[in-house]
């Protein structure tokens, strides 16, 4: 019998977004400010539900809990990222390597259907008000709310487990600035047949049905809004869904366009471009398509405000 000298790789060196010197600096202060942006403004949206008395409704907090996922899921990719742009060698562990990709799968999945869960939301606002309070109890809230991140965790746990199951020794460079699905099959000198086909149904599922779910609560709405006849009870009706509607254009759009396509059509610079878009922009922009577009959201901002500055003048007085 023929032996055949493998070496398992222990840690992996990850490329980054670019090998240019001269982008280093300006891509490390670019991306440490969309990434301060992006934890301030998602944790300044979860601080400001949990404050406001008139945010404590279904809807801001399934908002709070988008908030939540794009915070954890920003901080899963990017400091690690930073990392690349100061360092020679962005080297990062076995473990931790499967660990972010574990967390980033699960995090993903749960914003596709936290999503879903929004747009439900906002269906059930729009074409039963007045059975609002009971289809969207505070109880069945909780119970989406629980749903949502035990389907992101468990439809994580077996790509991240048939990954481990992987043999990797052909190389320890991943071509990517994160542990990304494909750019560690890449590397591997055993079968993946199993770590792509759990890839391409289980990414079908969770952007496919939760896609199909908001697609469908769109056509109720719609049909809904056009059955109200004055028009600024449309523009009302409208405005509320129109937030969503942009977040969930972003999401979906970048994360389809990654993995709904064969990966020998899709380019490196396409996918890391994409991969950009829906790991790092997205978590940034949710709080503020949510925040300027939203009358109630500012509203609860000002008085938060006027509260913290009224209390902070009072305690100089004593």
């Amino acid at each position: 019998m023929e032996q055949v000298n493998q070496t398992t790789v222990t840690e992996f060196i990850l490329d980054g977004l670019t090998n240019n010197p001269g982008l280093q600096l300006p891509l490390f202060l670019i991306f440490l400010g969309v990434y301060l942006v992006t934890v301030v403004g998602n944790l300044g949206m979860i601080i400001l539900i949990m404050f406001s008395s008139q945010l404590h409704t279904p809807m801001y907090y399934l908002l709070s809990s988008l908030s939540l996922i794009d915070c954890c899921q920003s901080t899963v990719i990017t400091p690690k990222m930073l990392m690349n742009f100061v360092t020679e060698k962005n080297v990062i562990p076995y473990t931790e390597c499967m660990a972010q990709f574990f967390f980033f799968c699960a995090f993903a999945i749960a914003e596709c259907h936290m999503l879903a869960a929004m747009a439900y939301d906002r269906y059930v606002a729009i074409s039963n008000p007045l059975l609002y309070n009971v289809t969207m109890s505070y109880k069945v809230c909780l119970w989406m709310i629980a749903g949502v991140y035990g389907m992101g965790f468990l439809s994580a746990t077996a790509p991240a487990f048939f990954m481990m199951r992987l043999l990797f020794c052909k190389s320890n460079i991943i071509r990517h600035y994160f542990c990304d699905l494909f750019p560690l099959l890449e590397l591997s000198c055993s079968s993946t047949f199993i770590n792509e086909v759990l890839a391409w149904s289980l990414g079908s599922f969770n952007i496919l049905i939760p896609a199909i779910t908001i697609l469908s609560s769109y056509i109720f709405i719609i049909v809904s809004i056009l059955h109200i006849h004055s028009t600024g009870g449309r523009l009302k009706a409208f405005s509320t869904c129109s937030s969503h509607i942009l977040a969930v254009a972003l999401f979906y759009g970048s994360t389809a366009f990654m993995y709904l396509q064969p990966s020998s059509v899709s380019s490196l610079g396409e996918s890391k471009l994409s991969s950009v878009f829906y790991t790092i922009v997205v978590p940034m922009l949710n709080p503020m398509i949510y925040s300027l577009r939203n009358k109630d959201v500012k509203i609860a901002l000002k008085k938060l405000i006027q509260k913290v500055s009224f209390h902070s003048t009072k305690s100089e007085f004593h």
